[in-house]
């Protein structure tokens, strides 16, 4: 699962964190884009419960230097040992540039070098310097008995490709059951420098109800995100290029009403699952059936957001439903 909910403190999570593992979920994922950052709330949570698996997915190479996303990987592991997994991704140019003022500049290779820094220096080594990377020297001072597992937010084929060949997982995320197929037959022809499989995760984002609201609410969530640079490319890249043009068009003219209604019936249900628990877990089953390893749900607000109670109470039946 995907927290927090924006509208719950993040000390009063404890209560709806029980009541989601008690309902089967073992793992809480966190994101950075403008609310919280990603870290805080899991050294908060994995202390409260010893069974949760964290993991950030993702923080972005360009925000944070080198040496503090090591010093960050290192001390969640501390707190959740063996129970971790560190997310790291370019981001976006928005994010990145727009937001944060650092030029996103080489995105491929700063993910690729700051990929290699983390496992050279979470394995107690002293640091190299990299092409864009630059922390020779650094060694942790407090290294970890247990590393987390590094995870590569993949979205294209030469992120996908490293994510493959050196990371311990990769995170994906506006895709199809079928584009999970896609590319687990691609990562299967690469050659893998560690050891252990690579584990395949999918952020899948869900919306409780049907009819014009859901369908309204998944298709504002869509023009949101897939005329962002990044996300375009790679719907472009799973072939969906064509049908997204006249939804960024109206877009990049200001027309807000006329992009969401521009956006392909059928890319809205391939991207956003949405119904009644049972028919959400038979979608997500079916990322399941396509080779994904893990699936992580983002629940997205309709018309009316439910209370927090409420939202829990859809997930933990969702759960109940999957095979």
């Amino acid at each position: 699962m995907t927290l927090p909910f924006d509208d719950v403190s993040l000390r009063d999570h404890q209560y709806l964190l029980r009541d989601l593992i008690d309902g089967g979920y073992g793992e809480v994922w966190t994101g950075e884009v403008s609310a919280n950052d990603g870290f805080s709330p899991l050294a908060l949570w994995a202390g409260w419960y010893e069974q949760l698996s964290v993991s950030c997915a993702v923080a972005s190479v360009f925000t944070r230097g080198p040496g503090v996303l090591a010093m960050t990987a290192a001390s969640l592991a501390e707190v959740a040992p063996g129970r971790c997994r560190f997310g790291i991704g370019a981001g976006s140019d928005v994010i990145v540039a727009n937001w944060n003022g650092v030029p996103f500049e080489r995105p491929y290779q700063k993910v690729a070098d700051t990929l290699r820094f983390l496992r050279q220096t979470l394995a107690g080594e002293r640091a190299d310097d990299y092409p864009t990377v630059h922390g020779k020297g650094f060694v942790l001072a407090r290294p970890v008995a247990v590393p987390p597992r590094l995870i590569v937010a993949a979205l294209g084929p030469r992120m996908q490709e490293l994510a493959a060949a050196e990371a311990d997982g990769m995170c994906l995320n506006f895709l199809s059951a079928g584009d999970v197929t896609t590319i687990r037959r691609r990562c299967a022809t690469v050659n893998r420098t560690v050891g252990e499989p690579l584990e395949i995760s999918v952020r899948i984002f869900v919306i409780l109800g049907t009819g014009d609201a859901a369908e309204s609410a998944a298709r504002r969530f869509i023009a949101g995100y897939l005329t962002v640079g990044v996300y375009a490319k790679f719907q472009e890249w799973l072939g969906r290029g064509p049908e997204l043009v006249p939804m960024q068009q109206a877009w990049a003219a200001g027309d807000r009403k006329g992009a969401t209604a521009a956006i392909d019936g059928q890319t809205v249900r391939d991207l956003i699952v949405f119904g009644t628990p049972a028919e959400c877990a038979a979608r997500v089953q079916e990322y399941f059936e396509a080779g994904a390893d893990a699936a992580t749900l983002y629940l997205l607000p309709n018309r009316e957001p439910l209370p927090p109670g409420d939202r829990v109470g859809f997930l933990t039946e969702l759960a109940a439903n999957l095979g």
